[in-house]
């Protein structure tokens, strides 16, 4: 895909690990490598371009060219196919993708993806309860290992159902206080009179209702962690008894007399900038202070599409045992769905949907029509005039996914025609300007737009003699 087909609405898929292209008269070439490819060969990524994939890669099997060649004749991806580089390696599983032409239109390119323990053996895909390999999620697993070592006050941010309670327990099992226990509460799931209660504990007799001594989260967490989410959330007056037990240690139970001494390393976490709060007189700044000491920073789904691959796979797992199921993968066209989705909800709404196609699952494969019925959710769900986002951080994400349902009820073709529910289709110049027009001038989405493969779609282009420009006009 060129830069001028870039679209905001769309996330980029994983970057590939091989990408090739074959000119008008036959030859083929490299025209990238991968960094994690470039280091498992022991390649120079640079020096590998412009060479043949034969002479990288003499005795793969099944041949790469070979493969390549197939999804440009026959004008349709392969997915999970199995492939080993060099004798004498494991094997991967490579997706093997037509990716567009070149910008004179004298070449067409093939991007291959790699999957498989070779290649995530060398980076790390997980890190106690989570799972990521994406520089993102490298970045949080560092800072937990360095804050770890310490018991200064850990804020985490993050949208909701990013995953924020595991990043602070983890945390905790790194650190020396891994033994002791760990406290979390959810400050928004309580309301303000029981907050306090939770939080400092009661005696008993301190209020209706109170019929016996109540330790609070504070004292459960002694010589532990104490983890509170949404705190920005906090009312005001427990934002100051807090400060007073984060400064010197002691908690007075409600209605009670006597402080008690208590050792705990304090993480809250927030979805909302506390700064902001703070200028806005919702957040104490001498509190905000106090616990901004050390920072982690969770990514969004969507900023780190390359982990969904790993995090689906962990899900299947979870539900198969959950289940009784026997799935034992996607496809790659369903993960390819997938990562084009803004995911507002993260990875809890990933492990929703995981849940629900694996509930309904029947076959050994989960492929993208598995998803029709929630993507026609997702597209009421944005269509509807009442909406209010899940938090400030959302209110600009679109919130349908870019596939059409519509695309469930074409079949892709080898030729220059299609079918639209069962009837053969001769595209005309029309049609193809307009859906290019109406999809930003985005030749990728025109196609999906008209249930299309985009090597389909380039064979009209070639057919009728079109270039972007005339497309434009």
């Amino acid at each position: 895909m060129s830069p001028s087909e870039n679209n905001s609405t769309y996330l980029p898929a994983v970057a590939p690990d091989l990408v090739l292209i074959r000119w008008g008269h036959g030859e083929w070439q490299v025209q990238g490598v991968s960094d994690r490819l470039a280091l498992w060969l022991g390649l120079d990524s640079s020096a590998a371009r412009g060479r043949s994939p034969a002479s990288l890669f003499p005795s793969s099997v099944p041949s790469i060219i070979s493969l390549a060649s197939e999804v440009l004749d026959q004008g349709q991806d392969l997915g999970d196919v199995k492939l080993r580089l060099l004798p004498e390696q494991p094997e991967f599983l490579a997706d093997i993708q037509f990716s567009g032409l070149t910008e004179d239109y004298l070449g067409q390119l093939v991007r291959i993806s790699l999957r498989g323990e070779s290649i995530a053996s060398r980076q790390a895909v997980g890190f106690r309860d989570m799972v990521g390999s994406s520089p993102a999620m490298h970045e949080v697993f560092r800072k937990i290992r360095l804050y770890a070592t310490s018991d200064a006050a850990v804020i985490i941010t993050g949208e909701t159902g990013a995953g924020k309670e595991l990043v602070a327990n983890a945390l905790h099992k790194e650190s020396l206080r891994h033994e002791k226990p760990f406290a979390a509460l959810n400050c928004a799931a309580i309301s303000e009179q029981l907050l306090e209660s939770e939080l400092f504990g009661h005696e008993r007799g301190a209020f209706t209702g109170a019929v016996r001594e109540h330790r609070g989260y504070f004292e459960r967490a002694d010589g532990g962690t104490l983890f509170l989410d949404e705190i920005g959330d906090m009312p005001s007056h427990t934002q100051t008894k807090l400060l007073r037990v984060l400064e010197d240690g002691r908690v007075q139970r409600v209605g009670g007399e006597k402080s008690r001494q208590v050792d705990v390393r304090f993480i809250g976490a927030t979805n909302v900038p506390l700064e902001q709060a703070v200028a806005e007189k919702h957040f104490r700044a001498d509190l905000y202070h106090r616990l901004a000491v050390l920072r982690i920073h969770l990514p969004a789904l969507r900023e780190r599409s390359e982990d969904i691959p790993l995090l689906t796979e962990l899900f299947l797992q979870q539900f198969n045992t959950r289940y009784g199921k026997g799935v034992k993968r996607l496809t790659s066209e369903a993960v390819r769905l997938l990562q084009s989705y803004l995911w507002p909800g993260n990875i809890r709404e990933l492990r929703n949907v995981i849940e629900r196609v694996v509930v309904e699952a029947e076959t050994e494969a989960i492929g993208a029509r598995a998803f029709t019925e929630w993507i026609g959710e997702r597209q009421q769900f944005a269509n509807s005039k009442s909406l209010v986002p899940l938090d400030e951080n959302q209110k600009n994400l679109p919130v349908a996914i870019p596939y059409s349902q519509v695309v469930e009820n074409f079949e892709y073709q080898t030729d220059t025609s299609h079918r639209i529910m069962g009837k053969r289709i001769e595209l005309t110049e029309e049609m193809i300007r307009r859906a290019y027009q109406r999809n930003n001038q985005n030749l990728s989405a025109a196609a999906r737009y008209l249930g299309i493969h985009r090597a389909t779609l380039y064979r009209h282009l070639q057919r009728l003699n079109l270039t972007r420009e005339n497309l434009s006009r």
